[in-house]
This record gives structure tokens, sequence and C-alpha cells, in this order.
């Protein structure tokens, strides 16, 4: 039943992405006009545009953030298996589309916090792949000094990174009420995949959010399979989107980037205009399994994940569009290609040879802005000095 339902999805969107490009029209020698897919929409008379503008300079900054993330997930994916990553490891690769769409609809001031599947989204708030790569390898150059891992990475108006499924989503909505309290017209972006959906405090966030119309766009990533179980069995109702019941909702092409950025502006005004929080479904696919210890074809066939890849892959939407529109060449994008390889490559040498911290570090930043006292180690008699 699954089967058949993401061959139809697949057959019916693959067509629309076919059409959607042929259509492009040139408006420039710097921009071209493209139609994207109508969102399915909840409480709301109307919803994102169904064509949009991508200028050359936009498409080109979409596709190497997209290709970044990709290249940087298989280098992790590289590095954990030659054991210079340890422990929990979730990588996002085929969700490229999310993350980058995500922060092309948003401004640098707003606010963003997700789940552990957070590589991607880190680096489109603006950490570095080194840092990323160097946190995942438990280095001192690490973005949270080598102590978070793939779970716990922060950077300014980015939280993490949460390990407590659905944890993220009261949290998100706390910061959401900063913004209200605050009145300076920011918005939160509150992420939480479809396994987490189910959880008793998201229920709880919306209600909050809602109750006192808090600036905060709660968005599922569904994925279909959570940590391994197909969305219609473990789910009495698989419109995500309209979960929050009173709260409206979309439900967005999330292998789109164009189509994820527009949602996602729409969502963000409805916001900043006082209305309340508003929820997206972004309906993407990961090609990895759930976590590193999870080959990911066990509930799902190879064949499947190959025609995602064949058929939605987020990247190849976005390079056929440039190239058939002649907002870029095949030469300019495979350069792009070659250098965001060597960017990968060389972070990836720094994350390997960077030093571990010092063991004297580990109750630094337990707290923020404190003065500095003693913290007993795993040793009683061996007591390490906080400092901010």
């Amino acid at each position: 039943m699954l089967a058949a339902f993401i061959s139809r999805v697949l057959r019916r969107v693959a067509q629309k992405s076919a059409r959607r490009v042929l259509v492009a029209s040139r408006n420039s020698s710097n921009d071209a006009t493209f139609e994207i897919e109508k969102c399915d929409l909840h409480l709301l008379e109307e919803g994102p545009p169904v064509t949009t503008v991508l200028t050359r300079a936009e498409g080109l900054k979409y596709y190497r953030m997209m290709l970044t993330v990709r290249r940087m997930e298989l280098k992790a994916d590289q590095l954990y298996k030659q054991k210079f990553i340890r422990g929990f490891c979730h990588l996002c690769d085929g969700q490229e589309a999310c993350c980058v769409g995500l922060e092309a609809g948003i401004n640098p001031s707003d606010h963003l916090i997700t789940s552990y599947r957070a590589h991607g989204m880190c680096y489109t708030r603006g950490l570095s792949v080194r840092s990323i790569l160097t946190e995942l390898t438990g280095r001192r150059g690490g973005c949270a000094k080598g102590k978070g891992g793939s779970m716990h990475m922060y950077t300014k108006n980015f939280y993490g990174g949460n390990g407590i499924v659905g944890a993220q989503g009261p949290l998100g909505a706390g910061i959401a009420l900063a913004c209200k309290y605050k009145g300076n017209n920011e918005i939160c972006l509150t992420l939480y995949g479809d396994g987490a959906a189910n959880q008793g405090q998201i229920a709880e966030a919306f209600n909050m959010a809602a109750l006192w119309k808090l600036p905060c766009v709660f968005i599922c990533e569904n994925n279909l399979y959570a940590m391994g179980t197909s969305a219609e069995r473990a789910a009495a109702s698989t419109d995500y989107y309209k979960r929050g019941n009173f709260i409206p909702g979309l439900k967005v092409d999330g292998m789109d980037v164009l189509c994820v950025r527009e949602a996602t502006k729409f969502a963000a005004d409805y916001c900043r205009s006082g209305k309340g929080p508003i929820l997206m479904e972004l309906q993407t696919y990961r090609y990895h399994g759930h976590s590193m210890s999870d080959p990911g074809v066990s509930y799902r066939t190879r064949e499947e994940i190959q025609e995602v890849r064949s058929k939605r892959d987020p990247i190849m939407i976005l390079q056929d569009r440039m190239v058939n529109s002649k907002l870029a060449t095949v030469e300019e994008l495979k350069e792009i290609g070659t250098e965001v390889k060597k960017e990968i490559d060389d972070a990836a040498q720094f994350a390997t040879s960077d030093p571990e911290p010092r063991l004297e570090e580990l109750g630094h930043h337990v707290y923020s802005g404190d003065s500095s006292f003693e913290v007993r180690g795993a040793n009683p008699w061996i007591k390490f000095k906080s400092v901010s």
C-alpha cells in the first residue's frame, strides 16, 4: 500500500516537475519564472503563490548550499565508518531542499530550533563545514568545542540539535514567546519529524502558541518513515499539516527548494502579521537510514530509494531548472562541484587532525555569565574549574 502510494506521488510530481522546467520563461539574462507545486491548505483561504522568480545569483547560491550539505553528509558517513565519529549520527542527505529553502524564506535575525538531524540546518544558519565536521569528530575546533557532537550544535539564533524526540516543540514556542515579548518582529521556526508529531508535548506547544498567538512556524519534516516505521503504520492521520487542528496549515513539496522558499515566506508573513502560529508539513525523503546504525533497507526497498534519487532529487531538480532556463551552464555547476569537494576534503582533514578538548575543560561553559566555580568530575577527588 505504501509502495503504491509513493509510486503514485513520484509519477505525479515527476510529471509536474518536468512541466515546470519546460514552461520556465526567460525574463532577462539573470532570472527566470517557474511554476511550483500548489500547497494543500488547512483553515486558509489563500496560500503561497504557484509561480516564482529565481535569479541567477539565487540559483547558484542555493545549488552550492545544497551540494555542500549533500557532500558534507556523505563525508560524515565516511568518517563514521572510519570511526572518527562516534556515538549518534543522523544524516539529512535527500532533505537539502528543506534546510536551504527554509533559510531562504526567513531573515538572519529570525530563530530556528530543530531535532537531532541538524547538520544541514547548522550549515544554512551560518556554521562552516569545518566547524560542523570538527564537532562531529569531537575536537576543539568544533562549533560546540567538541562537547556536543552530532545532536547538539548551536550558533547565533540557532538552538540545536535536540536529542529528546519532540522536546524542541515547547522550546520553540518559548523562543516565539520571547520574540513576541520583545516586540522585535522576529519569528521562530520549530522543526520536528513525522515520528515526533505523535508526541504529546507537540500538541501542548500547539495549544499554548495558539492561545497566546505566538509568532511560531511549526514545521513537520515528513520523510515517511520516522525511525523506521512507515507513517501509515504509525499515525491514524498522516495529514500532518492538519494536526494543529485550530492552527492553519500548509502541505509543501519538500523536495523543491523554490516551493519550500515560497511557503516559508508565506508562513513567516502570516506570523509577523500577528495572527499567531502556522503549521507546515514538508514532504521530503532521506536517503540514509534513521541513523548510521540503521541500514535503512529493512522497512523500504533499495529500488524505492533509487527511484526517489532518480526522479525527485532536490539538487537535480534545481540543476535541471537552471540549465534548461539558461541561468547556468553545466560547466559552471561542475566547477561549483569541484570547489565544494575541495572545501569538504579540507574540512575533513582538519576535523581528523585537530586535538580533542583537554580534560580540565570538561566543566567549562556549564553556565553563561557566572563566575568560575569548581565542578566535580567522574572521580570525586578530581575537580574541574567551570568558566563561562
